[in-house]
Formats: C-alpha cells, sequence, structure tokens
C-alpha cells in the first residue's frame, strides 16, 4: 500500500467514517477488491513496481466505474488503455478530471496537486506517421510511470539521414521504446546506436506480405543489435511500460550513487 492510500486510510479513521477493526482489516488486507466485474489488485505496485491497468476494450462503462472509484479511493493513477471514444465521452462526465489520448485510446486520471519529479528518462521513436497511434500508446504509459519522454517521429530506415538528425536526443535516454511496421528495421539501427535497452514494438502497419505485424515481430526478433528486446504486436502499452520500469531503476541507481 503506497503513501497515499495510507494516508487516505488514517483519515476515515480519524474521522470516524472507519472504525479501529475496519482500519485494520484494510491495512492487513489481501490486496484484493472484489467489486463484482472484477478483482482489482490493489498491491500490484508494491510487487510489480506500477499499480494495475485498466484495459477498457470489452468493458461496460459501469464497470470501468467502479474500477476507477476504487484505485482513486486508494490512491492510485488511474491510466485505462484501450478504451473506446464513446466510452472515454461517458467517463469524461463522471471523472472530469481524466484526460482522454483518442490516437492513442488512453484515459489517464492523475492524483495529487503537482505530479511526482520524473522517474528516469524515456525515448519513444517511431518508423513512419502511421505507427503513431501505438507510440501514443506507449507516450501516454511511459508517462504515467512518471519518466521524463522524448517523441521522436517519422524517422524510418527509407530516410536513415532522419534518424541521425536526432540521435543527440537519445543520449539522455535510460530506454528507448522503437515503434514500428513494414520490415520492423528500425529497432536495429537504433540498438546500433545507443547504450540502453530498445523495446522495440512492431505494428500491423503495411502491405500483404507484412501478414498483420509478423514480417515486423520476426525481424525485431531476429535483430543484430544486441540491445533490443521484443514485445507483441500494436503493444505500445507493454512496450511504455517496460521502458518506464528500466527508466524508474536507472533513476534509482542514479540517486543511490549520489548518496
Amino acid at each position: 500500500m503506497n503513501t497515499q492510500a495510507l494516508e487516505k486510510l488514517a483519515e476515515q479513521l480519524l474521522s470516524g467514517e472507519l472504525s479501529i477493526g475496519q482500519f485494520v482489516g484494510r491495512l492487513h488486507g489481501n490486496g484484493i477488491a472484489d467489486i463484482g466485474e472484477a478483482q482489482v489488485d490493489l498491491d500490484r505496485c508494491r510487487r510489480c513496481g506500477f499499480p494495475e491497468v485498466v484495459f477498457a476494450q470489452g468493458k461496460t462503462v459501469e464497470a470501468i466505474e467502479k474500477i476507477f472509484h476504487i484505485l482513486i479511493d486508494h490512491g492510485i493513477d488511474v491510466l485505462a488503455t484501450r478504451m473506446s471514444a464513446q466510452q472515454a465521452a461517458e467517463l469524461g462526465r463522471i471523472f472530469p478530471a481524466g484526460s482522454y489520448n483518442p490516437l492513442g485510446r488512453t484515459f489517464r486520471i492523475p492524483l495529487g496537486e503537482k505530479p511526482p519529479e520524473p522517474a528516469g528518462n524515456v525515448a519513444i521513436v517511431t518508423a513512419g506517421t502511421s505507427d503513431m497511434p501505438v507510440a501514443e500508446e506507449a507516450r501516454e504509459t511511459a508517462l504515467w510511470t512518471g519518466a521524463d519522454v522524448t517523441l521522436i517521429q517519422d524517422v524510418g530506415v527509407a530516410g536513415p539521414h532522419r534518424l541521425t538528425a536526432k540521435l543527440p536526443l537519445l543520449e539522455r535516454a535510460d530506454a528507448v521504446v522503437v515503434v514500428a511496421g513494414m520490415e520492423g528495421a528500425l529497432p536495429s539501427v537504433v540498438g546500433g546506436h545507443v547504450a540502453c535497452p530498445v523495446v522495440a514494438v512492431p505494428t500491423s502497419v503495411g502491405y500483404g506480405a507484412s501478414f498483420g505485424g509478423v514480417a515486423a515481430l520476426l525481424g525485431m526478433l531476429n535483430s543484430c543489435a544486441s540491445n533490443v528486446t521484443v514485445v507483441n504486436i500494436d503493444a505500445g502499452f507493454k512496450g511504455g511500460y517496460v521502458a518506464g520500469l528500466i527508466a524508474r531503476n536507472a533513476a534509482e541507481a542514479r540517486v543511490g550513487r549520489k548518496d
């Protein structure tokens, strides 16, 4: 349980909203909130580094609303992915502090008066403009993790000089997410220029022989660049999450060295 959640519990105890027994029960609970439609994992941040994220696709607005309320009540910053514009319109009226990214299909509700200090540096690189929906999902996810994010667009291998001009922006990155479709060559090229992990995200962008992103996926899995790892097709969330975790751990290591 994080500090915000503990403070909220203490306030509820002091105000009489919770009895001592209820306070102790929540404090030592199993970290699962049963809301009927979902079993919300409230302990995931302690175990895995970041809280549970809501996959909105296929869920009703009512179910998402319940999950959001539980997360907010426990002081957890909300991130939902694969949210439709219709879902976002209804939830935006219920949670006016939320922000919807229509391109990345993400919905975020930040808590607190000011954002925390950036937890490391993540760069998001796209091969083409058509890859931007997946890149935006990765960018929103990395921002949610607390990372400072740099977006570099449209630097695919058809014009390699475009990437060369942007290389100084990659020097401070703790992790680079490279989003590419077609033949998926860009992560290998980026990997040959940076001294940090490269998280390759294949997209389903391409002509028939790309097989909906399978060609890009296989190309990335067979990368000759030793620092390239790969997530699933169109999995911008996974790329942003992994990069955010790497960046946060790198930032914590830098603080530790200073101490």
